[in-house]
């Protein structure tokens, strides 16, 4: 399973391509050792992600998929005040079909993240 991943360090994205076999069934706010996605020294926490359709997940949705009733939150651009959406949002755990996670470093290690993600100046 190819898994893209944007590690969020210091302020800096570094993308990574890598095998995300080893993530299935952890869940947003979970923190995991780097030796697991080949990174030794280094701490992770999950932080945000999406599925191979681009939807969001939620930490608050325990399933795969589902359709939720909301006000505001993740996924959900609200422009008038109360008014609630049906939306489809991804659960909180990584499976199969997940695309891309968002990670963030809790603990660094030795050797230093791949070069950062320059932003373009308009």
């Amino acid at each position: 399973m190819e898994l893209k991943v944007v590690i969020n360090h210091k302020g800096k994205s570094y993308p990574k391509t890598l095998d995300g076999s080893r993530l299935i069934g952890m869940k947003l706010g979970q923190t995991f050792k780097g030796e697991l996605i080949g990174m030794p020294g280094y701490e992770f926490k999950i932080t945000g992600g999406s599925d191979f359709a681009g939807f969001p997940m939620r930490p608050d949705v325990n399933t795969l998929r589902a359709r939720i009733l909301a006000v505001k939150g993740i996924g959900l651009k609200n422009k008038e005040k109360g008014k609630r959406i049906r939306k489809l949002v991804a659960g909180n755990t990584v499976y199969e079909k997940t695309a891309q996670l968002n990670l963030l470093v809790t603990k660094e290690g030795k050797e230093p993240l791949a070069q950062p993600v320059e932003e373009k100046k308009e």
